[in-house]
């Protein structure tokens, strides 16, 4: 009897990517054989974000355009968005299931879909997330040919409860895969051949299991035997004294670090409902500078937020503008289902900005944050980097700035190698020309 294959495309955010891994790999172990979407998959797999409107109107894009192109296949839909929508995804036809953030891990599940005839309405499993106490685990694939960098989650799910933000709804509270099974998971990724491993999570600052946090965490992570470990993002208000202590003094632990910052408005942070002033997002950046000089801090910013007015704007360009970051990135606020936000909205208690003003103010930023990453790839002209090559004769510093030498007439990809460079020249999008050091 030939094994049934099994397929999945990943929209969104890190942490997805390592869960559509390990049910990848889960199905595999249970007799599954995994393939690429355009293989002939008797299952495909698409698990979605929903995190903007804009991102769901890609999945559905997305969604429509894979049932096209595999007309064969089963299809079922998982994640966020399935979470939220469980009936505007199953209204897509040929989508044949739609599964929850919970559901999305029962293996039996997709069998069953696997097996089923074409039917008229698809199955629909996306039960409340509200008592769920544990994260199942997720963590990339053995690498492929010239893969180096492997996800590895953490943490799920937040308390937090921004104004505008669905995650607590599509990912539910903040909880901790155990220490023990992160660290198996590190290790096993590290003896595959990984060279670095992403930390990932919601909240990933929030972990805490067993009454290990995330500083202790990291320590624990230190013997693990890669090249980098790299913190995926960073709440500004779980940047503590021991944190710092830690990242400062690891060996192993990237200097590159994202602080979502959302606004440069303290009146606006605060509709926001976020746990941090401006003065606070100000210490948080300069105390990684201190600990670590010339890292790379980068940023989330939105703009057009409800009730956003110019003066806020200003304010926060100028804000952004004096601190040492090295990248931004930037999008428009999108009001989302179920969220105080919406409600504040449809009261009439908070105006949206309109959209070509909310455009004018997102370019502005665009230009700002273009500077700041030009700046920062400019002040390593001339220095040794240490670059870990992903694809032929290109790859990453441990700031994440992308590198390339020149290919050796001859010579092997340096694809899986570390090895040590001399920054020459910035070229096109920000690329760093460097030669090799013998």
């Amino acid at each position: 009897m030939s094994k049934k294959k099994v397929a999945a495309v990943t929209l969104g955010c890190k942490l997805n990517y390592a869960e559509s891994s390990s049910i990848l790999q889960s199905l595999v172990d249970g007799g599954w054989e995994a393939c690429g979407p355009e293989e002939g998959a008797d299952l495909l797999i698409i698990h979605t974000c929903a995190v903007t409107g804009q991102a769901e109107q890609k999945c559905r894009q997305k969604i429509r355009r894979l049932i096209r192109r595999n007309p064969h296949s089963r299809v079922a839909v998982i994640g966020c968005y399935a979470q939220l929508s469980p009936e505007v995804l199953g209204g897509i036809e040929g989508v044949d299931a739609v599964f929850g953030n919970k559901e999305k891990f029962e293996l039996d599940r997709y069998l069953a879909v696997a097996e089923a005839g074409r039917s008229a309405l698809p199955a629909v499993a996306a039960g409340p997330l509200s008592r769920l106490r544990t994260a199942s685990p997720g963590c990339s694939l053995p690498p492929g040919s010239g893969r180096t960098r492997a996800f590895l989650k953490i943490q799920d799910g937040c308390d937090y409860m921004c104004a505008y933000c669905t995650i607590p709804l599509a990912r539910g509270r903040s909880r901790s895969i155990e220490p023990e099974e992160v660290l198996r998971q590190a290790r096993r990724l590290a003896d595959s051949g990984y060279r670095e491993i992403v930390l990932s999570g919601v909240n990933t600052g929030d972990y805490l299991s067993r009454g290990v946090d995330f500083a202790a965490l990291l320590r624990m992570l230190e013997d693990v035997p890669v090249s980098r470990i790299r913190i995926s993002s960073l709440e500004p208000d779980m940047l503590n004294e021991d944190l710092l202590r830690v990242v400062g003094a690891s060996e192993r632990i990237v200097p590159h670090f994202h602080l979502p910052l959302q606004s440069g408005s303290d009146s606006v942070l605060k509709a926001m409902r976020r746990r941090y002033t401006t003065d606070d997002y100000r210490r948080a950046v300069h105390s990684l500078h201190d600990v670590l000089p010339g890292c790379a801090v980068g940023a989330d910013v939105m703009v057009g937020y409800p009730g956003e007015e110019e003066g806020d704007f200003q304010a926060m360009y100028g804000f952004i503008g004096e601190l040492p970051l090295s990248y931004l990135h930037v999008f428009s606020c999108s009001v989302r289902p179920g969220t105080l936000l919406q409600r504040q909205v449809a009261d009439g208690e908070r105006e949206r900005v309109s959209p070509k003003e909310a455009a004018r103010r997102s370019a502005l930023l665009v230009e700002l944050g273009e500077r700041k990453a030009r700046t920062f790839a400019l002040s390593r002209i001339g220095s040794k980097q240490m670059v870990l090559f992903e694809e032929g004769f290109s790859g990453y510093t441990p700031e994440y700035l992308r590198v390339v030498v020149p290919a050796a007439a001859g010579g092997e990809p340096l694809a899986g190698r570390e090895l040590p460079v001399r920054v020459e020249g910035l070229g096109d999008g920000l690329q760093l020309h460097a030669r090799l050091l013998s």
